[in-house]
């Protein structure tokens, strides 16, 4: 019966997962959290491979990019462009379709603050590309570990070919390894 499961495509998997979800809680309400927690542990897992799948990914694209090889991004930029484009006219047209108002529960001992100005978020978002790696991979600073998969796929352009190819046995162990956490959608 699993082998059958397997077989299925990933989406599929999903939707009998949560079909089954909805079944167990209605029948057994006390099981409930024991559920979530399965939820939880599946999205602390892509929350904890996510940071260095991006460093290794992006450094080992920018060090195995061969001059004159074309990088086909032009498509790649259109299809971004216009997926942003529907969000924000989708966003837009159901805040429309149908209003709501927000109340954010905030303890009256916390004051929210905004950033003091541009001055501020531009000074912020600079500390963040120059922060650390270890520190942005450890904090999940996505900004900082961009910064930083950049230069050091640069660097690595200027390596010998056994440590592009190391890096690119890295990348492609990561991949494996969030192919594995993906797997586990349908527990979560």
């Amino acid at each position: 019966m699993f082998s059958y499961l397997f077989r299925l495509s990933l989406v599929t998997q999903i939707v009998i997962a949560i079909i089954l979800g909805m079944l167990v809680t209605w029948l057994f309400p006390q099981a409930a959290p024991y559920l979530s927690l399965l939820g939880d542990l599946f999205i602390k897992a892509l929350k904890s491979v996510a940071p260095i799948l991006v460093f290794v990914l992006v450094m080992a694209s920018i060090a195995n990019f061969k001059l004159g090889q074309t990088a086909h991004i032009k498509p790649i930029l259109m299809m971004y462009m216009v997926g942003m484009l529907l969000a924000a006219f989708s966003a837009v047209f159901a805040s429309l379709m149908f209003p709501s108002t927000l109340f954010l529960d905030v303890p009256s001992q916390l004051e929210v603050q905004a950033p003091g100005g541009l001055g501020e978020i531009l000074k912020n978002l600079l500390l963040s590309f120059i922060a650390n790696p270890v520190v942005a991979l450890s904090e999940a600073n996505f900004i900082g570990i961009l910064a930083w998969s950049v230069i050091l796929g640069l660097a690595f352009r200027h390596a010998s070919e056994t440590s592009r190819v190391v890096l690119t046995d890295v990348s492609n162990a990561i991949s494996k390894v969030i192919a594995i956490v993906i797997r586990f959608a349908p527990l979560g």
